[in-house]
């Protein structure tokens, strides 16, 4: 069969951004599928492509999926209004594009939300079976983080999400509050697959290959370790409260480093550099190869969200299950579906949001008890191989949607 596969994000794991797609559409490929992926210039994404573009679009062969890559440049530094622009102009062309390929399912994953738009189109107007994949409930998260406020813009989104969800032919969320949003909205439960960010084990091995550590990071440093976007959503403040924190007590053997990039990064380094927390290491994005070597140096990761209810059980972060992959131990800083399964599997810590103190407790706890840092490390790697195996859940995700085309 042939799928028409949307991704903004694409990037192969030579570039920093997450791979799920390009291990689903490889997952497709290997069963004898053909996939067309269509995406952006994201920030960090490595598509693979190097050709020039022409009118606006370069088409070519990468890992056996075909990529068409738009001139559509995209950075989390962009204002609201430059993203929201370019998520438009995305939408746009990827629906004239949808018209011009030929395939038997078109699969288009967010966000944005109007990723979407390309699949309404298509089973109105090609009657063709249309899969919609959900990481993150739009317009509920921007609503909640206090990012959109106009209820014009709003009930537009929500609009757009009803349309989204009932014309798809079926939807895949990426959490259990994911699913739970779908079906609030009208959709039967049978037509909604829970299919999380899995783990790729035979890539992140924690007793093989390069282990890096920060330039200024002694050996005996405990290295608390956060990778992906610095934006609002994640809340990383409450690393620096942390940092802050730490430093009065004296602690300069518990370093923090942050891996990425975003809006709030120059804030960030810029209150660090001006409070002196010299505890806190930033890293500009790297390769996923290369970063699986400074999570194999780190002793902890951690998972920081801001403190938004929506995003309890509402998201499915790739750093936790990169974290687990590399069997690193997580402290956790809100509540939800990941601090429960945290607790429950004893794979980390989970502290209150807003919480320095107890932030830093839980790093000093871990620092200071080495045969507990290890089992949580074990149970970590065990969670990671029984429950977010990736390649059975990349199997479940083309089961899936065998069965819908």
């Amino acid at each position: 069969m042939k799928f028409l596969y949307y991704h903004q994000y694409f990037s192969t794991p030579r570039g920093a951004g997450g791979t799920r797609s390009y291990e689903m559409a490889r997952r497709l490929i290997a069963r004898g599928h053909q996939v067309t992926m269509v995406c952006c210039q994201a920030q960090g994404g490595v598509t693979g492509l190097h050709t020039a573009f022409v009118h606006g679009m370069r088409d070519g062969c990468v890992d056996g999926i075909r990529v068409i890559e738009l001139e559509l440049p995209y950075s989390n530094y962009d204002s609201l209004t430059q993203r929201s622009l370019t998520f438009l102009k995305f939408a746009a062309r990827s629906t004239l594009l949808a018209f011009q390929q030929e395939y038997d399912l078109l699969f288009a994953t967010s966000t944005p939300l109007t990723a979407g738009i390309p699949g309404i189109f298509s089973r109105f107007f090609k009657r063709k079976p249309f899969v919609f994949e959900v990481r993150d409930l739009w317009p509920e998260l921007p609503k909640e983080m206090g990012v959109i406020s106009n209820p014009l813009i709003l009930k537009a989104l929500d609009v757009l999400e009803w349309l989204s969800y009932h014309t798809a032919t079926a939807c895949i969320g990426l959490s259990p509050g994911i699913v739970k949003g779908i079906v609030r909205r009208g959709i039967l439960p049978e037509h909604v697959a829970m299919i999380p960010n899995g783990c790729d084990l035979d890539l992140f091995k924690p007793d093989q290959g390069e282990v890096l550590r920060p330039a200024g990071v002694s050996k005996t440093d405990f290295l608390a370790v956060f990778c992906g976007a610095h934006g609002l959503a994640n809340g990383l403040g409450a690393v620096l409260d942390a940092a802050a924190e730490l430093k009065q007590r004296g602690r300069k053997d518990i370093r923090m480093v942050f891996i990425g990039d975003g809006r709030l990064k120059p804030g960030l380094m810029n209150r660090a550099q001006k409070q002196k927390l010299d505890n806190c290491v930033f890293i500009d994005p790297v390769p996923k190869l290369k970063l699986i070597s400074y999570l194999r140096g780190a002793d902890a990761g951690l998972m920081i969200l801001a403190d938004v209810p929506a995003f309890y059980y509402g998201t499915s972060p790739n750093k936790f299950f990169d974290y687990i992959s590399m069997g690193l131990p997580v402290l956790n800083n809100y509540p939800g579906w990941l601090a429960d399964m945290i607790t429950e599997h004893g794979c980390g810590i989970a502290v209150p949001p807003e919480n320095p103190v107890a932030f830093a407790d839980a790093l000093e706890k871990m620092a200071a008890e080495p045969a507990l840092l290890r089992q949580m490390g074990q149970n970590a790697r065990i969670l990671a191989a029984e429950h977010f195996d990736r390649t059975i859940l990349s199997n479940r995700f083309a089961d899936f949607l065998e069965q819908v085309a």
